[in-house]
């Protein structure tokens, strides 16, 4: 078996080389933020721009989420390889360089190299949520890792709703037409009006791309201090006795892959069509007005973080994890029931009871394991967020076929598996005060 390198000590700078790289890590988690969101706007433009229907329009994050489950195990064997630092110089590069595709993509309006440019960002932000996070703990005194780690991740939403607002203002900002407007222009207008539509992206990805290289260099110029070496995957973590082979074996683990799964798939697929399911249930709103809806939805993501945060000091965080995914499922079912202006409020609620889902569940999921199959619990867990382009596309084929109202079934179901999950952890010895 392989030895594991020597383990150096880390040290703990102050001053400015203490905060200069706490604060470019602390970015990464809004600039992922951001990128997470546009990609809700982006369904609604290009659907204009490509005349596509909601599951041609949903495979957005089917290649978005896609590069996420590709990459995720590759970023965690890399940064336990090469370390934290240069996961996340390679996460930025990544990230980038998709941005920058948008460019190519819009001249020649390629709906299919516009899926590959997200797919390389996705790639980049594998890279990223597998080195941030450890990479926070790190950058301070030990005994303040867990309000570093906390006071990063507010900064996450805070990404989402700069994305949605950077995407209605400048993405979503130009004239709609409806169907019987499109056949009414000449072929030459209605080309105008694609084109025009197509460009809208050029000039907000080319300057996402330029900051997050740039980011990219800050961090590579950056001097970090020394952190514990990453492990070198060793035959242990292979074969019928090794760490994968326990994990996949252990029920309780796999039961909270399939509650991330079905949670990050309802997640994205409620805020990827919130901009449709408005325009459809409310005829004459424009995708920039049921943007607005979004980014309140957003906001109320980021209330519901902070409150459930305050609300594990008294609950126990599965019975609250149980309680929010119930909720969850009435609101989504009434916003089946009832399309309008109450559907659309009970979606943007699901928002404030989704905050505390994804964090939750993968604490639990990771709980009472050892180092090594915390990594790779770690990075088993990420790979899940594939829901987001499994369930997401699921929802465009019911949409096409019994409406965008009905769709919502998806993510109800989904969070009733959540809700399966937390009730099931429940009843384990010990359970409610997990």
């Amino acid at each position: 078996m392989t030895e594991s390198p020597a383990t150096p000590v880390a040290t703990a700078p102050q001053g400015v080389r203490r905060w200069l790289p706490l604060f470019l890590i602390v970015g990464l988690f809004f600039l992922w933020g951001g990128a997470n969101n546009l990609n809700d706007v982006l369904i609604a433009q290009f659907k204009l721009a490509f005349v596509l229907d909601d599951f041609q329009a949903g495979l957005v994050q089917s290649a978005f989420y896609l590069g996420y489950f590709l990459v995720a195990m590759p970023a965690a064997m890399f940064m336990r390889r090469y370390g934290y630092k240069e996961a996340v110089v390679v996460g930025l590069v990544l990230y980038g360089a998709g941005a920058l595709l948008f460019w190519p993509a819009a001249q020649l309006r390629t709906y299919g190299l516009f899926l590959f440019a997200l797919f390389v960002i996705a790639t980049g932000l594998a890279f990223l949520e597998t080195s941030a996070n450890p990479l926070m703990t790190v950058l301070g005194p030990r005994e303040g890792a867990a309000r570093r780690l906390n006071f990063a991740q507010a900064f996450n939403p805070l990404g989402s709703i700069a994305g949605v607002l950077i995407g209605k203002h400048f993405i979503l900002a130009g004239a709609e037409h409806t169907p019987a407007q499109l056949a009414a222009m000449s072929a030459a207008e209605r080309d105008a009006y694609f084109t025009t539509a197509t460009h809208a992206v050029q000039w907000p990805y080319l300057c996402i791309g330029l900051v997050v290289l740039a980011w990219a260099v800050l961090v590579l110029v950056m001097r970090f201090p020394a952190v514990a070496a990453p492990h070198v995957l060793t035959t242990r973590a292979t074969g019928r006795d090794g760490a994968l082979a326990r994990l996949l074996r252990d029920r309780g683990f796999t039961s909270a892959m399939a509650a991330q799964f079905f949670y990050v798939g309802a997640q994205v697929g409620v805020w990827s069509y919130t901009i449709r399911y408005v325009q459809s249930s409310m005829p004459g709103t424009s995708a920039h007005a049921a943007a607005s809806f979004i980014l309140a939805a957003l906001a109320c993501f980021m209330a519901g973080r902070f409150v459930g945060t305050a609300l594990m000091k008294f609950l126990a965080p599965v019975r609250l994890l149980l309680a929010f995914a119930a909720i969850n499922v009435v609101l989504t079912l009434y916003a089946l029931l009832q399309p309008g202006f109450s559907g659309a409020v009970a979606l943007v609620a699901c928002s404030f009871f989704m905050s505390v889902m994804y964090p939750t569940i993968f604490a639990l999921g990771v709980e009472g394991m050892d180092d090594d199959e915390r990594k790779l619990g770690s990075a088993l867990l990420v790979m899940t967020i594939i829901g987001g382009a499994v369930l997401t596309a699921a929802m465009g084929a019911v949409s096409d076929v019994a409406g965008i109202a009905r769709a919502l079934a998806v993510p109800a179901l989904s969070f009733a598996v959540v809700a399966w999950f937390a009730w099931r952890r429940l009843r384990q010895p010990g359970g409610a005060g997990a």
